[in-house]
């Protein structure tokens, strides 16, 4: 699960209590968003009647502004009007001027309504913002609590999605856990190895079944003064046990016996097949033996469960 970037359950108990109570946990942000939507209506309302008076509120000070403006033009311009007995220069001088602020007055009275838009258009998309958000939530508030949650929803449904990709694993990890558990009460006189795998190159034949073996993998390799068993472990739902396509696990230990007991034997030499890669899991003393494991000895003297 670490590989799909799932890293927030601490045990199987956590990832089966989450499948579970994942209609619940759905169900719940669902409602948690619900109430979010509900809120964000709320606020709205309040946030879009501040902004409608403060629009006003702005838009009067700056048309006021504007006009304080127009009228201290059209003053200068008439103080202009009044003055007599200049000479040459003097009118050149007073004719450019009253131009100016002609040109100035003109310009400011034209566009009085779009500065005082503009000076306020911050405000006024605030404000449509916020209106089209409440309309869209009035209207449409399941869509709008969907949209809300989708990305919690989308997150959960990935994990579930991801659990019921290696549930075989996950539970399969729970039966072994489950029987090494069983196998530590075994006296010290026994050793047990986990997950014992080898790969062979070039693969051993089997000519009874007619399969080269490549590799092998044994649940629980288990070493005993009485002989050395093979445990297979499954943890099968009443669904799986009704599959055709299920494996065997007999056929899994003959599959496995057969490559160990030719280890054992000195069949595999260093000459003719070598063991490219060998892992012997995590060996572990044990204590006292269990009443569950069924054991015999083969005539070969490898002993399998």
């Amino acid at each position: 699960m670490r590989r799909h970037n799932i890293n927030d359950f601490n045990s199987i108990n956590e990832v089966i209590k989450f499948q579970k109570s994942f209609s619940t946990l759905r169900q719940h942000i669902i409602s948690n968003h619900e109430q979010l939507i509900e809120n964000e209506k709320i606020a709205l309302v309040a946030e879009i009647s501040q902004l409608d008076n403060t629009i006003k509120t702005e838009k009067a000070h700056f048309e006021n502004s504007f006009r304080r403006e127009i009228e201290e033009l059209t003053q200068k311009l008439n103080n202009l009007s009044t003055s007599t007995g200049l000479n040459f220069i003097q009118r050149l001088i007073k004719f450019i001027k009253q131009w100016s602020l002609k040109v100035k007055l003109q310009i400011l009275e034209l566009n009085l309504n779009n500065k005082v838009s503009s000076a306020v258009s911050s405000l006024v998309e605030q404000y449509q913002f916020k209106t089209n958000r409440h309309q869209f939530i009035t209207s449409h508030f399941r869509d709008a609590v969907n949209e809300s949650c989708l990305a919690e929803i989308n997150k959960i449904e990935y994990k579930l999605r991801i659990i019921d990709e290696v549930k075989s694993s996950i539970f399969g990890a729970l039966g072994e856990h489950k029987v090494v558990k069983e196998l530590e009460n075994l006296s010290d006189d026994n050793v047990l190895i986990n997950n014992f795998t080898l790969n062979f190159h070039p693969a051993i034949y089997n000519r009874q079944e007619n399969d080269y073996i490549k590799s092998i993998q044994i649940d629980h390799l288990l070493i005993t003064p009485s002989g050395i068993f093979l445990i297979e472990t499954k943890s099968w739902s009443e669904k799986s046990l009704a599959s055709l396509d299920l494996r065997s696990p007999v056929q899994q230990i003959k599959r496995t016996s057969f490559a160990l007991f030719k280890i054992l034997t000195g069949y595999i030499s260093s000459d003719r097949v070598k063991i490219k890669q060998h892992h012997w899991g995590d060996r572990k003393n044990t204590s006292k033996k269990p009443d569950c494991i069924d054991k015999f000895k083969t005539k070969r003297g490898v002993s399998v469960c």
